[in-house]
């Protein structure tokens, strides 16, 4: 592949300085000797060196070039770079699901000794990560309520390396400052990892905002037609090279070439999709709030939301997922989903077709009744993750549902 052939004019606008659809269909392309439109998948273990010197010089480290596909790979390569440029981060590492990504850039920076301060209201299996996992290996964690800032203030401690949050958090679409976290964890000699998955890159910029490392699961809006499985690490270069790159190249946790491929698809068409997906979000979350079967709706541009100022200030949109309260606890929400005809049940978000789930007997199963509770995850609560069907038919559907709970 030379470099004539993947280097734009002179004249040409740097990538960087267009805007994100067009970062989104273009970014991060690399075409081979014959040219191709879409961009290649490069289904290799590994690579081939013109002579010994040559192997050895790509080892050192002082010839660029792929080694082997568990370190990196060009399909890949092409993934990390269009989410880096779309993120507005100096680089990215792709993983082979979200969850892969959240358990290595903790395990990256972390050591015995260390203290890690998290927000409460995380997915199940993160908080497996904070609350079991890594206190197995000599790092202990405080959970605090991610919108109470002076709890963020109060759990830090001297060996305090990393805090970790969601904002919205999932599944009750909690909204957490997080310039003024980052201030907290900076003034502590902490990094703050973000899990951005529900606003996508799109509405939510936390690398701006002062966080460290953002992770996504790209599972989910980024892939977004329930495909394929992967994550990926957004961060400096400084970062990446200190705590993520060498862990990813020696535990090997890489995404395939495959998925990459599906992946890089994906983000051509995420702004339309979750363009759509908002608007099918908002109205189906205003005709719920005016259902008596419905004792509560969570989205976060909706005036009657807890932190909707911070929301309108942090996010340019509320995105495609929301959360409500049905009448007559677990009872009423199985009746509701149970209704539905084009809402699919699966715990999976951020599909081209409209999910919903009951966490308290799904995702958030595991972490306990007392735990749900305290996060405010009651029997009665769904989440809707809203796809691309005409907005008619999901109201109609959720129409069904209502009346199935009366």
């Amino acid at each position: 592949m030379s470099s004539a052939e993947n280097t734009p004019p002179k004249s040409a606008k740097p990538m960087h300085k267009l805007r994100a659809a067009t970062r989104l269909v273009h970014g991060g392309t690399m075409r081979s000797q014959f040219g191709e439109t879409s961009e290649a998948m490069f289904l290799t273990q590994g690579y081939v060196y013109p002579d010994m010197e040559a192997a050895e010089a790509r080892f050192k480290g002082e010839s660029p070039g792929f080694i082997y596909s568990r370190f990196s790979n060009p399909t890949v390569a092409m993934f990390e770079e269009r989410m880096a440029l779309l993120e507005g981060a100096e680089a990215a590492r792709a993983t082979a699901s979200g969850m892969a990504a959240v358990t290595a850039v903790m395990l990256g920076q972390l050591k015995a000794g260390d203290h890690v301060v998290a927000a409460k209201a995380l997915f199940g299996s993160c908080r497996y990560i904070v609350e079991e996992l890594l206190p197995r290996f000599g790092v202990p964690s405080t959970l605090v309520d991610g919108t109470d800032l002076d709890q963020w203030r109060a759990a830090m401690q001297p060996n305090t390396k990393v805090c970790f949050l969601e904002s919205p958090t999932n599944p009750q679409l909690e909204i957490i400052d997080i310039a003024a976290v980052a201030e907290i964890a900076h003034a502590g000699g902490a990094n703050l990892v973000v899990d951005n998955v529900f606003a996508t890159p799109l509405l939510q910029s936390p690398l701006e905002m002062g966080a460290d490392c953002v992770v996504y699961s790209t599972t989910k809006h980024i892939d977004g037609q329930g495909r394929c499985l992967g994550g990926v690490i957004l961060a400096s270069n400084e970062f990446i090279q200190t705590h993520v790159h060498n862990f990813l190249r020696q535990t090997g946790p890489a995404l395939s070439p495959f998925n990459a491929w599906v992946m890089l698809k994906g983000l051509e068409t995420l702004p339309v999709r979750l363009r759509q997906q908002q608007s099918n979000a908002i109205a189906v979350a205003d005709y719920l709030a005016s259902r008596p079967e419905i004792a509560r709706v969570l989205y976060p541009t909706r005036k009657d939301h807890p932190q909707y100022e911070l929301a309108m200030r942090q996010m340019t949109g509320g995105g495609s997922v929301l959360a409500f309260d049905v009448t007559g606890g677990k009872e009423g929400a199985f009746a509701f989903a149970n209704a539905l005809q084009v809402i699919k049940i699966s715990n999976n978000l951020g599909d081209a077709k409209s999910l919903i789930t009951h966490p308290a007997t799904t995702t958030h199963q595991r972490i306990g009744p007392e735990a749900r509770a305290e996060s405010g995850i009651g029997d009665g609560m769904l989440r809707l993750s809203c796809g691309l069907e005409d907005v008619e038919d999901l109201l109609d559907d959720v129409k069904a549902g209502c009346d199935a709970v009366r």
